[in-house]
Order: C-alpha cells, then structure tokens, then sequence
C-alpha cells in the first residue's frame, strides 16, 4: 500500500469516515494526521462548481466558468486534439477553483436517440467514444488532478435510470457498453469511476463485483478510485466487497456506522477496509499538490477562444443543395427563429455550466460582411402557436436572397432525469418552416439541439447545418462556419434514421418497469443499419466540407492501413478519413462493418497527404462468451476506409491467422438475428444469447395493484402501496408535476420529477445529508406499507433520536 504508514495510525471509524462524503462535494479531511479534504465538481463540458447550496440537479447556480462543446457536440469534432487542447483548459479552471476531481467524461453508448441524457455523451460507436474521452482525460489530468469517467454501466435511460436492471447479454456489455470505459482506463489512465445508479444483469452496479473487480480492476488494471453516483450506494458493506470504496455525498454519518459493524462482525475484512483506504487517500494526496502555487485565476479570453475552435470543429453541415453555403457576401440576408437571437449552446442537468460570456448570433452579425436585412423570431420556444409571429417572418422572408432559419429544441426537452418522447421537432417550427418555403425557396436550417431529431422537414431546405450545443463561443463559430470563413469539418457520431420505428432499440425502450431489454445485442446504431440494408437520413460520420477531397492507394499491411488522401477543392479544409472493418464469411453475429480508426487531416487545395491508421487490440476482437474472453475469428477480413459509414472508398482484403477456441452458438439458434429481424427477437433467441433465463420485468404484487413498499421501491411505485399516505404522497407529486406544467413552469415541473419521481426511498435519507435519518425512513415504509401510527411512532422516534445526538431537547 502507498499510504501504509498514515493507515496503520487510523482508527476504524477514521478509516470508515474516510469512505464516505463530508459533505455534498467534499470528501472527509482528518487534520491531525494531514489528510485534506479534496472538492469534486461536475464538468463534462465546463466546470460547474456550487459554493453555496449545493445540489446534483443544476438547481443553484454555480461559479463562473468556460462552457465548452457539450460531449455530444464534441464527438463529431472527431478530434483528439481539439478535445485534449480544450480539456486541458477546463483542468485549469478546476486547479484555479481548487478542484481535485472533475466529475466526467461520460461515455455510455447512445443505445436509443430518445435517451434524456444523450447529450452528454459521446457516440453510439465504442470505439469513437472511448477515443475522445481518452483526450478528454490527458487533457484535464495534465493538470494534475483526476477525471471520473461514467456511469459505468450500461446506463443508457433517464426513466427509472435509479432502480432498473439492464438485462444485456455479455458480449454486447463487452463489445459495445464496456469498451468505452476500457479505452478510458487503458489510454487515457483515468484516476476514478463513477458507478451509476442502474443494476447490471440484476446487481447493483455500485456493488457489481463482476463488473467492478474481474473486469475493471483484474481485467483492464485500474487501481483508482470508484465513487458512487450522488446516492446511487444501495448497499454499503456489498459496495466494499466489489471494491467501490468512495461514497458520495455523505450520508450523515449512517452507512460509516453500517460499515463499522461489518468490520466489527468480519463481514469486511481489514485488509479490504484498509486497501480501499489507500486508494481514497491516494487520490487525495496526489491531486492535492496540483494546488501548489497555482494561480486562483484563467485567462478567460484565451479559453473562450479554444472554446469557438472546438465549436467550429464540431458543426456538422448536412446538407448543401446547389452550394447554397457558405453565404455570398452580397447576399440579403434574413434571419429567422427564436434560437438566433438566444441559441441554445448547452445542456441541463448537473452539465450545467455558468458561463463567462455567452455569444449570440444577432450581436455578432456586425461582424460579418453579408446584407442582413433583419430579424424576426417567427415562433415562440416552448410550442405555442403565433399567426402573428408567423406572419411577421414571411414578410421578413420575401425581402431576402436566404433565410436562416434558426430551429431547436427548447432548454426543457433534453435533460438529466427525463427521455424525450418524440424525435420531433415542435409543429409551431414545422409550420413556420412550410410558410417561409411558400415564400421563399433560398432556406438553411440551422439547428441548435443535442440529440437526434426528425430531419424529415429537410425537403424544404437547401442547407441544413447541426450546431448541437455548441458552447458559449458557439455564435461566432456558427457564423464563421456560415459565412466560410471556416470550412465545416464536423461529422456525426450517430445515425440519422428516416424514422423513430427504425430504431433497432425502439421496442424495448424504455424499460417501463423492472428491466430493460437490450434485445437488439450488438446491433445499435450504423451496426444495425448497416447490416440490415435500411436506408437513413443521414449516415454515422456524415459531414459536408466547403471543399472536396480524393482518396486513393490503400495498402494494408499487419500493423496498419495507408493511403493518400488529397484536396481536389477550392479551399482549405478537414477531412475525416474513417476505417471500418468486417468480415463477411463469418460463422458468428457480426455488422457488416465495425468503426477501427481514424484521422482528421487540414489540407490547402491540391494538396496531397499519405497517412496510416495502425491497427490495434480492438482491431480484429470480438467478444466470446462461452470461452469468456475476446479472441479473434480466423480466416478473411475486409477493410474499408471512407468518409462516413456509407461513403466508403476504398476496399481490401486481409487475412487473420485467429485464435478463436470455440463457436459462442450456432447461428441456427438465433435465426430472428441471422436475419435482421431486430425488432422482434423472440424470448427463446435471447434468452440463448444472454445464457440463462430472461429475469422477470414486472412489478411483483402481493395482490391486485399493491406491492410491499422497501428502500428500493421508486416514488413512482408508491401509486400501488397498501397504506394511503404512499399513494397520497406519489399522487401529490404527479398533481404537482401536472400543475407546474400546465401553469407553464416546465423547469421547476422537470425537477420535481428529476429530484424525486424515479427516487427510490433510501435516497430520502441517503440525499438529505442524514436530515431523515434510516429510523425516521423506517416509520415512512412503515406507513406507506398500511402501519399509519406505527410509522408515525417511528418516525418520531427516529426524530427524537437525532435530537439527542445533536444535543438538542
């Protein structure tokens, strides 16, 4: 053990202190023997600091600070280095507001576009994510402070994201849902993890031994800490059984006692108490001297800047019919739609950033040379039709040669907590869009939105440009990139289906009650498209450039590709060269092709490069789980290198020698998955693939509509307990988040149904920092489960008790 000495003077109730929050965001600090207490902050996309009342939610504001690209955004920068540059500029910002942990990135595959939480993350694509978060962590950790990947794992829904069991066969949790996080350990040497709140497989994944010691520790060598999502400990001895040794934030001093009895009784070990020690306090000790004569300050200038160049990497053109882009100088100009005038650059939720500045599109216009002939908002945010509105911006529209109409989704559909419920976009915009084209036929749509949407509407635009959420600087990085002052080189981390019922998860989410399916297995996103032979709107690693660009004379050999890559365009630009690889003759399930590489490469006209993408671990592997480890198929192996999913260029054979012991099944066993037929996967077939029976996914009543009420029962649940005051209590937040919605108090209804709705009850004690204490949680179980006065009895009792401890009457 590195902290062998300061350990051997602790007592057990130090040693168990030490494994939990002092605090909402601070860790336990024991002066006496010069152990500090270290700040955790969220920060995926900028630091989100609270100094005053603190909460996971966004809901008190935080310090000041750069807001970068959101992760979504970012991941179709498909650059390493802009993600390394900017990450390095966020771990200043953390140094300078004496952070030690910075609370991201996170990497969950998008498995549905409906997921609340998509933009945070990167990719539907293992190998992209974990890629970009690998930068993400060498850029924040050259700070000398610590990044938290997460939420480890297969946490890929908002709606009962604390309580549902993830029921995925393992070699998809290897191959798609794991392979992030194992990049981020191996590449990028991230010193923590972050559990999530979900089951795996029917464990807890705080307490998931499987997941948290054979693979994470055993399997890929990870020796920092796992802290637990804010409130996501179910259990806290089974938690320091799979070596998940921080909790946040504190309980109040209740589960330190919990752990204190086990150790006692010899449920925890010493040796296992004191292993998890050491790594809390080396996490503490070597991110503490990161703050050693630092600066308190940044350049704030200097860092808004890195954040425009990370927007204007980022921005995805989609569509570019008769080169109506970039915008001619003598162009009357019209811009249109509220997102101009207040774009959306970030999301909500605990990502939420407190900017230092923020750009807009209308102040910054002045900048640009192109005839503005005016502005009009042509709809209002959140849904609400306007003829008046709608009227004002035809009339703008007749006036100029282009319109930019500014579309979106407002601040409430995408965030922390909740799934959206449609791909669409809001009507009152699509009928804005249908009046303007009646008018005027010289459109581009700019979208401001984090998540994938319907672009069927594309028809009645010639240009259509994705910012995402593109950061504080986003303005001005957009109008560069409209104007051509900057070629656009973004392109999608995710596919653009025609329509949501295309979606191959699209049966099986969400989860509604005890699990979610992952039925479709390893077949999300292009994996699935691909394979399938179904057309999308736009393919995974689409994006338009201003310019274009030849790729030719692809040699493979056994340790890399190579090939020339050249600009045949007017003007300098990026190119993303991708390289995918499959293999047809196969005898397993397997996509068409599989994301293996890539570079983005600056190129001035008539240029020409030769550039190689070597070949590594993750290159050939697939995932056996009757041998339970990765190996490699024998025989053929196509190569493919192109500039989406579906342009692809150039094409190669290679052979691979193998070393696969043993076929994982024979594809007879799984006919619905030989033949694509994705979207209705029998029970049989999957049960085959997940290697034992399918858990049941019902909630259990112990008579019609009532179930037993115990700490894991969700506030959503408490609609079918026996007592009234349980239905009285989940009857009053659903009226509450009903009203708020209908008075049009959206943000505040959101929270409400974020902080409490897919709670389960620990969290009742575990997130209010011991102000209900385990007893007085008792007395309301107690209660909700039909003992009215017995749990009023207990509950009091609980109450007293605290008193007492506090020293009050």
């Amino acid at each position: 053990m590195k902290n062998e000495k300061i350990i051997s003077q602790l007592s057990l109730e130090q040693k168990a202190k030490l494994l939990a929050g002092k605090d909402f965001w601070q860790t336990v600090n024991i002066d006496e023997l010069g152990i500090p207490s270290i700040f955790l902050a969220d920060g995926p996309n900028g630091l989100r600091k609270q100094k005053a009342a603190a909460d996971h939610l966004g809901l008190n504001e935080s310090i000041k600070s750069t807001c970068f690209p959101t992760s979504a955004t970012i991941a179709n920068s498909w650059n390493p280095l802009i993600v390394e540059t900017f990450s390095s500029m966020l771990g200043v910002e953390a140094v300078a507001e004496r952070v030690s942990v910075v609370l991201g990135p996170g990497v969950n595959i998008k498995r549905n576009p409906l997921a609340g939480r998509n933009f945070e993350y990167y990719s539907e694509d293992p190998y992209l994510a974990g890629k970009i978060s690998a930068a993400f962590i060498r850029g924040v950790q050259s700070n000398g402070i610590a990044t938290t990947v997460k939420h480890f794992a297969a946490n890929n829904q908002e709606y009962r994201r604390m309580s549902s069991d993830s029921v995925v066969d393992e070699r998809a949790l290897r191959e798609l849902y794991l392979t992030p996080f194992e990049i981020s350990v191996k590449e990028g040497q991230s010193k923590a993890i972050m559990a999530s709140y979900n089951l795996v497989n029917g464990v807890y994944a705080n307490e998931n031994s499987h997941l948290l010691n054979d693979i994470l520790r055993k399997e890929w060598g990870f020796d920092g800490v796992i802290v637990s999502d804010w409130g996501g400990l179910n259990d806290k001895v089974a938690s320091i059984k799979a070596t998940a040794e921080l909790e946040m934030p504190t309980s109040g001093g209740q589960t330190t006692l919990e752990l204190i009895e086990a150790v006692k009784d010899g449920k925890v070990s010493q040796e296992e108490l004191d292993q998890a020690v050491d790594r809390v306090l080396t996490l503490v000790f070597d991110t503490h001297k990161a703050f050693e004569n630092k600066p308190v300050t940044f350049n704030k200038e200097l860092h808004h800047s890195i954040a425009q160049k990370a927007a204007e990497e980022s921005i995805v053109l989609l569509k570019n019919e008769e080169n109506i882009l970039p915008i001619k100088p003598k162009d009357k100009v019209a811009i249109i739609g509220d997102f101009a005038k207040e774009q959306r650059f970030q999301g909500a939720g605990s990502s939420g950033v407190n900017p230092t500045q923020v750009d807009t599109i209308l102040d910054s216009i002045s900048d640009n040379d192109f005839n503005y002939v005016g502005f009009s908002k042509g709809f209002h945010r959140y849904g609400r039709k306007s003829k008046r509105l709608l009227n004002q911006a035809k009339k703008l529209a007749i006036k100029a040669d282009v319109v930019l109409l500014f579309l979106g989704l407002d601040e409430y559909s995408e965030t922390e907590g909740l799934d959206r419920k449609t791909l669409m976009l809001p009507q009152n915009q699509l009928t804005l869009l249908e009046h303007l084209h009646e008018v005027n036929k010289n459109i581009v749509v700019v979208l401001s939105c984090g998540s994938v949407i319907d672009t069927s509407f594309d028809r009645l635009a010639k240009g259509l440009l994705h910012t995402y959420l593109p950061g504080q600087a986003g303005a001005k990085a957009t109008l560069n990139i409209l104007t051509g002052k900057v070629s656009p080189s973004g392109k999608l981390s995710e596919t653009y289906p025609v329509s949501y019922e295309q979606v191959p998860s699209s049966p099986y989410f969400p989860g509604k009650q005890n699990t979610v399916e992952y039925r479709e297995s390893i077949f999300v996103g292009y994996r699935y498209f691909d394979k399938a032979r179904i057309s999308v709107k736009y393919p995974f690693g689409h994006g338009l450039t201003y310019s274009k660009f030849n790729l030719s004379e692809l040699v493979v050999d056994d340790h890399k590709v190579s090939f020339k890559i050249k600009n045949i365009g007017n003007c300098e630009a990026q190119e993303v060269a991708q390289l995918y690889i499959g293999k047809s003759n196969t005898k397993i399930l397997r996509p068409t092709k599989e994301l293996k590489g890539f570079i983005k490469v600056a190129l001035k006209p008539n240029e020409e490069r030769e550039v190689s993408i070597p070949f590594d671990e993750y290159s050939f592997r697939f995932y056996n789980a009757k041998s339970k480890q990765f190996e490699v198929e024998p025989g053929d192996y196509e190569i493919y290198i192109g500039t989406s999913s579906e342009d692809i260029s150039l094409k190669r054979k290679i052979i691979q020698k193998g070393n696969m012991t043993t076929l994982p099944y024979t594809l007879d066993e799984l006919k619905a998955y030989k033949e694509m037929n994705i979207l209705n996967i029998p029970n049989k077939e999957f049960k085959t693939l997940l290697g034992r029976d399918i858990p049941k996914a019902e909630f259990v009543f112990y008579k019609k509509k009532r179930m037993v009420v115990d700490y894991n029962t969700t506030v959503q649940q408490l609609k079918y307990s026996r007592g009234w005051s349980g239905r009285f209590f989940a009857f009053g937040v659903r009226f509450g988040h009903g009203f708020l919605r209908l008075i049009g108090q959206k943000k505040t209804a959101n929270m409400m149904q974020m902080a409490l709705y897919h709670n389960p009850m620990r969290n009742i004690s575990r997130l209010t920092g011991g102000m209900i204490t385990w007893k007085q949680l008792d007395g309301l179980i107690l209660m909700f489960n039909g003992h009215f006065f017995k749990g009023v009895k207990q509950f009091i009792k609980g109450r007293n008790k605290k008193q007492k401890k506090e020293g009050r009457s």
